[in-house]
C-alpha cells in the first residue's frame, strides 16, 4: 500500500498541531453555545473526531453520506445524498465536517440545504482545500491545509475506499488511478 505513496504531504504531527488549531478557532468563533456538529462521511471521519476532542462547547453529533466521486478521482459533479441527518436543525449552531473541498459542489449543495432547513448559524470546517479545482465559488470559514491539485489519500481521505487508515496525507502516485480515468 505505501508503494503507491507519492510524496507525503501532512505528516501526523503536524495534522494533530492543526486540528488543534483549527478547534481553538472555532471555539474561539462559538463560545460557549452548543452545535451540531455533522461529519460528512466517510472521509472526514478521522479528522472530525480528532477535532471535537478539542471544541469546548456541548457537542452533537450528527452523520451524513454523501458522494459525487463514487469509485472515480473526478467529481461527477452530482451530489447524492446517500444517509441524511437525524437531527432537526433549525434555529441550532451547526458545523460541517468535510475532509476536503474540490469543486465546491458538495458543500456548496450542502450549506444550501441546511440554511433552508433552518440552521441559526452555519460553519463549515475542512481539512483540506484545493482551490484550483472550484467549479463553484465555495470556501469554508475553517481550513486546514491549502493544497495543489493533487489526488491525496490517508487521514480518512481515500481512493475507491483504500487508503484511509493512513495516519497522514499524501499524494498518490498517478500509475495508481491514471487506468481507471482513461
Amino acid at each position: 500500500m505505501t508503494n503507491d505513496i507519492d510524496k507525503i504531504l501532512f505528516t501526523e504531527e503536524q495534522i494533530l498541531k492543526r486540528v488543534k488549531e483549527l478547534a481553538q478557532e472555532i471555539n474561539e468563533y462559538f463560545g460557549k453555545e452548543p452545535i451540531v456538529a455533522v461529519f460528512v462521511l466517510k472521509g472526514s471521519a478521522f479528522f472530525a473526531s480528532d477535532l471535537i476532542r478539542y471544541l469546548d462547547m456541548n457537542v452533537t453529533m450528527e452523520f451524513m453520506t454523501v458522494s459525487s466521486y463514487g469509485a472515480q478521482t473526478i467529481s461527477s459533479g452530482k451530489l447524492t445524498i446517500k444517509k441524511d441527518i437525524d437531527t432537526d436543525i433549525a434555529g441550532k449552531n451547526v458545523l460541517i465536517i468535510e475532509d476536503i473541498i474540490d469543486t465546491g459542489i458538495t458543500l456548496s449543495t450542502l450549506a444550501k440545504l441546511f440554511r433552508e432547513r433552518g440552521a441559526k448559524n452555519l460553519k463549515v470546517v475542512t481539512m483540506l482545500s484545493k482551490p484550483s479545482r472550484r467549479e463553484v465559488e465555495f470556501e469554508a470559514d475553517f481550513t486546514g491545509f491549502e493544497i495543489p491539485d493533487v489526488f491525496v489519500v490517508g487521514y480518512g481521505l481515500d481512493y475507491a475506499d483504500n487508503y484511509r487508515n493512513l495516519p497522514y496525507i499524501a499524494s498518490l502516485k498517478e500509475h495508481v488511478y491514471k487506468d481507471k480515468i482513461d
